[in-house]
């Protein structure tokens, strides 16, 4: 059973590369760079495929919080969570994965976040537009502070 589901669309993302991709494209149908210039789109077009959302979802045994159509994740069993808070992350540190004073950070837009702690002691923080719901939600399942 669902305890929490919350998408965050990253609209930014499409922006931002979306139109370079169709600009490069056209570039690529009227001149001799065709070539490296359709790679480029293609790769440009895959990203935001890749980062248009961010879904997270609790049940009573997983907290997962997947990109776009799923092919990267994060997947973490409640029962190793041992801690979790709200944050606002640094307007440098951006959107995407990557790596934060508080571990490894999964963002789509905005500069809130949940900063979750494991039983091992890594930590990794998830962005959402959402944090004190998703603070309940994850203090629910896994009976954390």
């Amino acid at each position: 059973m669902t305890v929490y589901e919350h998408r965050q669309k990253a609209f930014w993302t499409f922006l931002a590369l979306g139109l370079p991709a169709l600009i490069y494209l056209l570039i690529g149908a009227f001149s001799s760079a065709g070539q490296v210039m359709w790679i480029t789109s293609a790769v440009l077009l895959l990203v935001p495929f890749l980062f248009w959302k961010l879904t997270i979802r609790i049940d009573q045994e997983t907290l997962l919080a997947s990109f776009g159509i799923g092919l990267i994740r994060k997947k973490v069993p409640v029962a190793n969570i041992v801690a979790c808070e709200p944050i606002r992350i640094r307007w440098w540190w951006g959107w995407g994965i990557h790596l934060t004073p508080y571990g490894w950070l999964y963002n789509v837009a905005g500069f809130d976040a949940v900063v979750i702690t494991l039983r091992s002691g890594r930590r990794f923080c998830l962005g959402t537009d959402q944090p004190n719901e998703l603070v309940a939600a994850i203090r629910r399942v896994a009976s954390v502070r």
